[in-house]
């Protein structure tokens, strides 16, 4: 009988391990998943900056054939050489502003092919997509004016008025489109952190733990109220309040370190881009 029992015990032990392994290499295949989708996330940011600053430069372009335009005597009936530049500089902003709408459907589709969308990336393509919009009505609108004038200075005089609001419209565009992009910046440089014990950090769901089950750290249904908002390029210190303190998130080990102030510990960030790399959330528990 007592053979019996221990091959018993030995049996649901061996299941039991098997199930534990099972878990386990699930959990590293959601994580590898994650790692990817926030790689690609990024790699989304930067073209989206690229993108702005090429709209940006874009809207520049527009003014200068704006003002040539729009400045009498500056074209003539014997300026043939610079009449055709002018065409050509036309169509090649049309072609370039095309690449571009290509680019940001691109993206979209990227980042609406990940499980999280990201809502502001996605209100700032519908914003890029605005401009490229009205970059191309402008272009649309020099180009007849250049047809249908001969750029004759006599038929444009009168709209030198009229083309010197729209320049200084396309200005107003340009300082709006350079402070969308600093506040993108800003958006893009923004992180959380949550500095609870364990217990604290169960309550609000950004734990989730249980037997033999390997704590789960972020869950999709975690209460982010709980975080405290800052910003990157400042965030040096974080005064953890506690004797005792352990970084719970993916924080890469040697871009921080936990010090000794007085009767507390306290988080110093060494190398900030590495730090915030893998994820822009932080949860340190402190008992």
């Amino acid at each position: 009988m007592k053979h019996y029992s221990i091959t018993a015990i030995v049996a649901l032990a061996l299941l039991s391990s098997c199930g534990t392994k099972e878990k386990l290499e699930k959990a590293e295949e959601q994580n590898t998943a994650l790692n990817t989708e926030l790689q690609a996330t990024l790699a989304t940011q930067d073209s989206l900056f690229a993108l702005i600053n090429d709209i940006t430069d874009g809207m520049s372009q527009i003014k200068d054939m704006e003002h040539i335009i729009a400045t009498p005597g500056s074209l003539t009936d014997d300026s043939n050489s610079r009449k055709d530049q002018l065409r050509n500089d036309m169509v090649a902003i049309r072609e370039a502003l095309q690449q571009r709408r290509e680019r940001l459907a691109q993206l979209e589709e990227k980042l609406k092919q990940t499980s999280g969308s990201n809502k502001t990336l996605l209100k700032t393509i519908d914003n890029l997509k605005a401009q490229i919009a009205e970059q191309e009505t402008e272009i649309a609108t020099l180009t007849n004016q250049l047809s249908a004038a001969h750029i004759e200075i006599a038929n444009l005089g009168a709209k030198v008025d009229s083309l010197n609001t729209t320049v200084n419209t396309v200005s107003t565009e340009r300082e709006e489109a350079r402070a969308k992009a600093t506040e993108l910046t800003d958006e893009l440089n923004t992180c959380f952190f949550a500095l609870g014990t364990k217990n604290e950090l169960k309550q609000h769901d950004i734990i989730k733990t249980g037997f033999l089950r390997k704590t789960k750290i972020l869950p999709n249904d975690f209460e982010r109220s709980y975080f405290t908002q800052a910003d990157k390029r400042t965030l040096v210190n974080i005064p953890l309040h506690s004797k005792k303190a352990k970084v719970l998130t993916n924080q890469p080990a040697d871009s921080y370190e936990i010090v000794d102030d007085g009767n507390q510990k306290v988080l110093k960030i060494k190398d900030a881009a590495k730090f915030w790399s893998i994820s822009n959330f932080l949860v340190v528990q402190v008992d």
